[in-house]
C-alpha cells in the first residue's frame, strides 16, 4: 500500500470513530420526535449536520487539497474527492433503532480508493483500501461464497426515486429464487454485511454515492462483485446497485434487473 493510500485509510478510520462517538451520544440523548423530513420518508436530524461538519473539518485539516461531497450539502472541488454520509440509516436513528452508520469513501480518477463504514452502536469498523483487502475491526473479512439461492439471504433496499411497483417486482423475483429477504434501513451497512459474509447480496434500484461507495469497495475487496455504479453520472446523481457473493450474482442479476460487470477479460 502506498504511503498516501495508507494515510487516507488511517485518517478515514480515525475520523469515522470520532464521528461515531458523537452519533452514539446524540442517539442515546435523543427524544421522540427529534427529527424532521427533507421529503417523503426522508428523515433529517440535528446530528446529521453536526457529524457532517465534523467530518468535513477533519478531512480539510488533513487533506486540504481534496474535494468533498456530503449528503447534507458539504461540497468542495479537488482531484481526489471524499464522499460522506454522516448517518446512513437516519430513519432508524430518528426512531430509536440502533442500526445506522457513518460511511466515508475516497474517489480518484473514477475509482474508489478508500472505503470506511463505522457502526457506532456495535463498535464495528469495516475498512478497505484498493488492492489491499477488506477488514472488520482489523481482521480480514470475505464474502460468504454461498452458491445456492435457496440458502441465501438478500437485502432489497427501497428507493423513493422509483415507483413502489418496481420495488415490489424485485422483491417478488428475489423471493421466487427461494432467498430470505431483508430490509434493514441502511444501504451502507447492507453492503458491509455482504462484504462480511453476513448476508449474500444487496440490491437497490436507485442509491446515492454517499450511501454506497464505501460499501462497493468493501465488497470488491472481500471477494464479491458489484454493478458498475460509477458509470455515467453515478457519482453525482446515483445509480442502481447490486452486490453479491460471486456464485449468486447471475441469479440476482436476473431477479433485480441490475447488470453486474462481465467476468471476461
Amino acid at each position: 500500500m502506498t504511503a498516501s493510500l495508507n494515510a487516507r485509510l488511517v485518517a478515514a478510520s480515525a475520523i469515522a470513530r470520532e464521528a461515531g462517538q458523537v452519533m452514539r451520544t446524540k442517539f442515546k440523548g435523543r427524544k421522540p420526535g427529534d427529527f424532521a423530513f427533507k421529503g417523503h420518508q426522508d428523515f433529517i436530524t440535528e446530528a446529521d449536520g453536526e457529524v457532517e461538519r465534523l467530518v468535513a473539518l477533519r478531512l480539510q485539516e488533513q487533506f486540504p487539497e481534496d474535494g468533498l461531497i456530503g449528503e447534507e450539502g458539504a461540497s468542495r472541488d479537488g482531484a481526489r474527492i471524499w464522499v460522506v454520509d454522516p448517518i446512513d440509516g437516519t430513519s432508524n436513528f430518528a426512531r430509536g433503532i440502533g442500526h445506522f452508520c457513518i460511511s466515508i469513501a475516497q474517489v480518484e480518477d473514477g475509482e474508489i480508493k478508500v472505503g470506511v463504514i463505522y457502526d457506532p452502536m456495535r463498535d464495528e469498523l469495516f475498512a478497505a483500501a484498493k488492492g489491499e483487502g477488506a477488514t472488520l475491526n482489523g481482521a480480514p473479512m470475505a464474502v460468504s461464497g454461498l452458491d445456492n439461492p435457496r440458502q441465501a439471504s438478500v437485502e432489497c433496499g427501497w428507493s423513493m426515486r422509483r415507483p413502489i411497483a418496481d420495488y415490489l417486482s424485485v422483491v417478488t423475483r428475489v423471493t421466487a429464487l427461494g432467498a430470505g429477504l431483508y430490509r434493514c434501513g441502511s444501504g451502507a451497512l447492507g453492503m458491509a454485511y455482504v462484504a462480511a459474509g453476513r448476508i449474500d447480496g444487496y440490491c437497490e434500484l436507485h442509491i446515492n454515492a454517499w450511501d454506497v461507495l464505501a460499501g462497493i469497495l468493501l465488497v470488491e475487496e472481500a471477494g464479491g462483485r458489484c454493478s458498475p455504479f460509477l458509470a455515467g453520472e453515478g457519482l453525482r446523481k446515483g445509480n442502481p446497485i447490486l452486490a453479491a457473493t460471486p456464485a449468486l450474482y447471475p441469479a440476482l442479476t436476473e431477479a433485480s434487473g441490475i447488470d453486474l460487470p462481465s467476468t471476461s477479460g
